[in-house]
């Protein structure tokens, strides 16, 4: 059974909801990520938080939605990091899941950041780590 938007967020009173990626094949790809375990982190532009974007907040859970706006999983950020795109280090890019090293997550998050709204090397970004509370895919 799909768990319903309006119920969850009488659930999570404080949560946002957000998509993973850009594209719908993207956002799948990451939320399987996500569900095995192996997608532990996540980094925006902070650019993308000047333009009314809720900004993350340790403690707080967020709604994580499938491409198609259903809820897909519930995670809590635990640690924030603002820093500039060319300062993260290799655990934090092996912590987002997507690459097996950092200069993969580099060439990967340059394409994504270069698609939505610009990149530079010293671009702030900032980096959540969170962890998995509720996974919508099993009650479907």
């Amino acid at each position: 059974m799909l768990k319903d938007l309006g119920a969850l967020k009488l659930q999570y009173p404080s949560a946002n909801t957000f998509k993973f990626g850009d594209s719908a094949a993207l956002c799948d790809a990451l939320l399987s990520l996500v569900r095995s375990g192996k997608k532990v982190a996540t980094c925006s532009a902070l650019h993308e938080f000047q333009n009314g974007e809720p900004f993350p907040e340790v403690g707080r859970r967020d709604i994580g939605l499938n491409w198609d706006g259903t809820p897909a999983v519930v995670i809590e950020t635990v640690e924030l990091i603002q820093c500039r795109f060319d300062e993260v280090t290799e655990e934090m890019a092996l912590a987002e899941g997507e690459d097996d090293s950092l200069d993969g997550w580099r060439v990967g998050h340059r394409g994504y950041f270069e698609r939505n709204g610009g990149f530079s090397p010293d671009m702030q970004i900032i980096w959540e780590r969170f962890v998995l509370i509720e996974d919508f895919a099993q009650e479907r």
